[in-house]
């Protein structure tokens, strides 16, 4: 029986994962309020945060501009549990459930997540028994619904989904240009999800906003199509035009972005089959560019003992590999690095391949890095 309980949902849900920050690196609250309110007064009610985003900041920021300026029942929000945080045992990962609870003040979750489970880490989720802790927490009336984010194959979605066949929903990395990425998986990810049933909540829609600016020749068969339409709304209405889409996630960084994005999403229309070829024709274009898929998450610099800021060192060589802007690059790398580990600091430790969702080579990129900025 499919488990498609999200149809009155809207298409868009707001990602606290990227929020603006002031020049101190604090989360701006007062432009996030802005935020929350344009987002509510369009009828839209899906939020979603994490135990580890912004080390907490994001699920207080939840409270301070969400849950204690409206009424509970006006919106749904959803946040994860991240068993697989480097240094927690069984007991410190289910007190984050908790914690959760007590930063964001929401009395319940309507969503909640086992976060970004992998081939490196699904076993933990296992050995400290969180499938059963949440379900009970569930059974308590403390969540609604709940799921988890993956960041694998098919397969082990399809063991994962077998095994635990009462999961409710799943959250996947979707997007026209990882739809045949062999490392993401996107189609043959979603083509299981969708063969048990379950609803799908889609992250990285636009892939870190690598797709809200895509390669020159990508945009230009995106403006003959429509000049009017952002490069962001292609790559989000495509997702969620998708059939059994709980809600999309866009992680909004500023008030621009979120007005971007309720242009076309208030009032929701699927891509129709013009449109459908247009998308085609830039995935066919996306897949012969050559860059570093990072979509910026910092999963992978928490961890890092030289501080490396891998995300930006990726996003200026990406400067010079997409748009060919080999001056901009450099420039962007020395401001990167001004403060923090260059990209020949690397002692290849493994850590951040370990954590990235993305399954990125970051040693070997990193070492490209090196020599094209630093040697």
């Amino acid at each position: 029986m499919e488990r498609y309980f999200g149809e009155s949902t809207p298409k868009l849900g707001f990602g606290l994962m990227r929020l603006p920050k002031e020049e101190s690196g604090r989360i701006d609250l007062e432009q996030v309020k802005k935020m929350v309110d344009l987002f509510m007064e369009a009828g839209l009610t899906y939020f979603d945060t994490a135990y580890v985003y912004d080390d907490g900041d994001s699920e207080r920021a939840a409270k301070a501009a969400l849950v204690d300026r409206y009424p509970r029942e006006c919106f749904t929000l959803a946040t994860k549990l991240n068993a697989s945080k480097e240094g927690y045992d069984e007991e410190a990962s289910k007190q984050q459930f908790y914690t959760s609870l007590q930063r964001t003040g929401a009395g319940y979750f309507d969503y909640y997540l086992l976060h970004a489970l992998q081939e490196n880490n699904y076993q933990i989720y296992d050995r400290y028994g969180i499938w059963d802790f949440v379900k009970e927490q569930k059974e308590k009336g403390l969540i609604r619904h709940w799921g988890f984010s993956f960041h694998a194959g098919p397969k082990l979605l399809d063991r994962l989904l077998t095994e635990h066949p009462d999961v409710e929903f799943v959250q996947l990395q979707l997007n026209y240009a990882d739809w045949e990425n062999p490392n993401v998986t996107s189609r043959a990810n979603y083509e299981v999800a969708r063969k048990h049933g379950k609803s799908i909540v889609v992250m990285e829609p636009v892939k870190g906003g690598i797709l809200a600016s895509p390669p020159e020749n990508v945009q230009e068969i995106f403006r003959n199509a429509d000049a009017k339409a952002s490069m962001a709304s292609w790559a989000i209405r495509y997702a969620a035009s998708l059939d059994g889409i709980l809600t999309v996630l866009s992680g909004m960084s500023n008030i621009e972005q979120m007005e971007d994005n309720l242009s076309y999403m208030k009032k929701f229309r699927p891509l129709d089959g013009e449109e459908q070829r247009t998308v085609q024709k830039a995935q066919e274009a996306m897949n012969a560019v050559k860059s570093i898929p990072c979509t910026a998450c910092h999963y992978c610099t928490s961890g890092c003992p030289k501080q490396i800021p891998i995300p930006e060192i990726f996003a200026a060589r990406n400067e010079q590999l997409v748009r060919g802007q080999l001056e901009r690059g450099a420039a962007d790398y020395k401001q990167a690095t001004a403060h923090a580990g260059a990209a020949s600091d690397c002692i290849a430790c493994g850590r951040c391949e370990r954590t990235c969702p993305q399954q990125i080579s970051v040693i070997s990129h990193l070492a490209e890095c090196a020599d094209v900025f630093d040697r």
